[in-house]
């Protein structure tokens, strides 16, 4: 009986004269609309489950943003990140990667018209190191070659003389 109606209710279609544009002006969304131009989408990089409240107190902590990020659940392991101060999310979305219980948190700054449904993750930074190199490949530009090979390189750290 439930899946005649679930399948019923699938092949609903709007007639054309059913159909109905409601435009909403951007003054009766402006608040929000602030709201979200100051934050981050992200998702973490896993198919097991966790703790989100944990994953939330530790990316605060990380963060250094104990009240001034509020993280609102969007999806399924989907979350907006609204920070009160664009530094603040300019601040964590480059300083990354981000990571908790060994996933990598992917983020990507919110877009007009972003949804749950439509939102994507192309890209994501990662730390790389490079164990047992021959001592005399141990160089920011052999570094710099090996990444190229793995994506963009952001930056190489060089080892203190």
């Amino acid at each position: 009986m439930a899946e005649e109606v679930i399948q019923g209710l699938k092949n609903m279609k709007l007639t054309t004269e059913e159909e109905e544009i409601i435009e909403v002006p951007d003054e009766g969304r402006k608040e929000e609309i602030e709201s979200c131009s100051q934050s981050l989408i992200g998702k973490f990089l896993t198919c097991k489950s966790y703790n989100k409240r944990a994953a939330h107190t530790t990316l605060k902590k990380a963060w250094g943003l104990q009240d001034e990020v509020q993280i609102v659940e969007v999806g399924s392991n989907l979350f907006q990140f609204k920070f009160s101060i664009e530094f603040d999310m300019e601040r964590v979305f480059k300083g990354g990667p981000w990571t908790f219980d060994n996933q990598a948190l992917m983020l990507r700054r919110w877009q007009r018209g972003m949804t749950a449904t439509n939102v994507k993750f192309e890209t994501i930074s990662l730390w790389v190191q490079i164990w047992g190199a021959p001592f005399d490949m141990v160089s920011p530009k052999v570094a710099v070659e090996v990444g190229r090979r793995l994506g963009v390189v952001k930056e190489v750290e060089t080892r203190q003389k």
